[in-house]
């Protein structure tokens, strides 16, 4: 199993669930954060300076079979994708096992 963490803009975040719905991956986890990348100067917008160094972002966890690494990391990929600094970062990390709580159940088919 693989847990995928993707940090993307907020702006792509419907395009990329809906490609991971189209994949079959239903469910996952996501929260807004916060993040300084290494753009250092600001941006004047009708005569307003705006700091550029902390970046909004959405952060999106999803853990899968190892089947399904490949769809999950290519429907972010072609989905959150701009071409511009700061489209974001994929990680990906092995999970030892998984816990359904409601019925103790263990093991991969928990992610179904």
């Amino acid at each position: 199993m693989k847990k995928i963490e993707a940090i993307i803009r907020r702006s792509k975040y419907r395009a990329v669930k809906e490609a991971l719905h189209d994949k079959g991956i239903m469910f996952f986890s996501y929260w807004d954060v916060t993040g300084v990348g290494n753009e250092k100067k600001g941006q004047v917008y009708r005569g307003i300076s705006y700091s550029t160094s902390d970046i909004q972002r959405r952060h999106i966890s999803i853990v899968v079979n190892n089947d399904f690494e490949e769809a999950a990391v290519s429907a972010i990929l072609d989905s959150a994708r701009t071409g511009e600094v700061g489209d974001g970062k994929i990680f990906i990390s092995d999970v030892s096992e998984v816990y359904r709580i409601r019925t103790g159940e263990k093991g991969g088919d928990t992610l179904k």
